[in-house]
């Protein structure tokens, strides 16, 4: 990754991070990496190792990861708060090491794993040949987690062009996420400036804008939803915001019409990718529109049955625990239904997320979309719940602003919802809920199927 390293010595005196990170210039962060190449050399880390690596966000760590990719390593990046499934996920992995990163990366450990075995031919297309990597878990929301394998080289090739002027960039998103690594090498091979932050709650996320005069923020449609509902955008000097990125998930229109309005000088920016894919380039219509073109060189597109497709040249190499998803020429079926307009595709939902209410399909984001419009709601998703009589109802589960009667709130949502929604897509099911079981740790919505809450009466 020769290339790589020259990218960075272009931008020697620029500042690549500031915030909690502390600053530091392109020039500084070249020697970081060397005195980590250092440490690996101390602990003895060989090319081909895969490496567990348990750490938030800071200057140091990134420096860490470059020096594991400059040594041929498969870096595995995992969240300090899922320790139920750390040993299964090293497992997976065929993990020889486990390095630990916390107090600001003042403290690192390297802890030996007691590996034996033989690496799966998946694996070894990289070990073997000393080929640096990245394995990605999937979040999980509709099923088991799965094991996703990533050849570093394919995943940064698109950056190996002329760089581009860099943002100085908030990282949201964190590292064990494909969109996190994706903005993290986006912004050091672009010259642009990292900008870290110690929480992801709104207020915290718009002090560090004001202070560390952040130009690019990227964000879930549910960080972003929040943002606009807890009102505390108000609170704080945002006007260094020239972009606002969101992907991961549908935004609802309520949240993009109020974005829009409240940021009405800020660009704002559908981005689309899958783990399995890697990022593809976007062009949304406008700011305040859910449209988007999407694709950009090394990528094909195509929507059949509704759902949109995609063959990706930077694709993962496969599954470490799963069979691939690939059909034979390459392609990669999504899940997600979108709708076409032209050149332009608006993702509609996850197939694997549409209720089925006595045959009539009905897309969670649309009715969401509607029901954040309502007064008093700071919060809420839609998710299917099982009828004995039409197979499935609409279940809606509220966060409210401040406390309501219940059986007013209640009834205040259906008169609401009649004349404005199908009466197949009007909540059958409404509960009360807290607002941290919304949302999970990567601000994404919780999707997954539950048991119901007691009903609102």
């Amino acid at each position: 990754m020769e290339w790589m390293t020259e990218r960075l010595h272009q931008f020697d005196g620029r500042a690549i991070a500031e915030g909690d990170a502390a600053t530091l210039t392109y020039a500084g962060f070249v020697e970081r990496i060397a005195h980590w190449r250092d440490v690996l050399d101390q602990w003895r880390i060989a090319p081909g190792e895969r490496i567990g690596l348990v750490a938030d966000y800071h200057i140091e760590v990134v420096a860490l990861i470059v020096a594991l990719i400059g040594n041929g390593c498969v870096v595995v990046p995992l969240p300090d708060d899922e320790a139920s499934v750390l040993d299964e996920r090293l497992d997976i992995v065929c993990a020889t090491r486990l390095i630990r990163v916390v107090g600001g990366a003042t403290q690192a450990t390297c802890h030996d794993l007691a590996f034996s075995g033989e690496v799966s031919p998946l694996l070894n297309q990289l070990v073997a040949h000393h080929k640096p990597g990245f394995v990605i878990f999937t979040s999980g929301s509709t099923g088991k987690s799965k094991a996703v394998l990533l050849d570093f080289e394919r995943m940064v090739e698109k950056f190996r062009s002329k760089a581009r002027n860099g943002f100085r960039t908030l990282l949201f998103l964190k590292l064990d996420h494909i969109g996190g690594l994706n903005t993290l090498f986006s912004v050091i091979l672009n010259g642009g400036t990292v900008v870290t932050c110690g929480g992801r709650q709104a207020a915290e996320i718009c002090a560090c804008v004001e202070t560390n005069a952040v130009e690019l923020l990227p964000t879930t449609p549910s960080f972003l939803t929040m943002l606009l509902m807890s009102g505390v955008y108000r609170d704080y000097d945002l006007s260094s915001l020239k972009v606002i990125t969101y992907g991961t998930e549908a935004m609802p229109e309520s949240t993009l019409v109020g974005l829009h309005r409240a940021f009405p000088g800020v660009v704002l920016k559908q981005t689309y990718g899958l783990s399995e894919l890697g990022i593809l380039a976007t062009q949304s219509k406008d700011s305040s529109s859910r449209w988007m073109k999407i694709g950009g060189a090394g990528y094909e597109v195509k929507v059949q049955n509704g759902t949109l497709w995609i063959k990706s040249a930077s694709a993962m190499l496969g599954y470490l625990n799963a069979p691939s998803p690939f059909d034979a020429d390459g392609w990669y079926d999504t899940g997600d239904k979108v709708a076409v307009d032209g050149e332009y595709v608006q993702i509609l939902g996850r197939e694997s997320e549409i209720i089925n209410v006595g045959g009539e399909k009905v897309f969670p984001i649309e009715v969401e979309s509607f029901l954040l419009t309502l007064d008093n709601v700071r919060d809420v998703i839609v998710r299917n719940k099982p009828s004995p009589v039409l197979g499935q109802i609409v279940w809606a589960e509220f966060v409210l602003a401040q406390p309501e009667d219940a059986a007013a709130f209640r009834k205040r949502v259906v008169d609401a919802c009649r004349g404005r929604l199908a009466p197949f897509k009007i909540p059958g099911l409404i509960t009360l809920a807290r607002a941290d079981t919304l949302v999970g740790d990567r601000f994404k919505k919780i999707r997954k199927s539950k048991a119901a809450t007691p009903a609102v009466p």
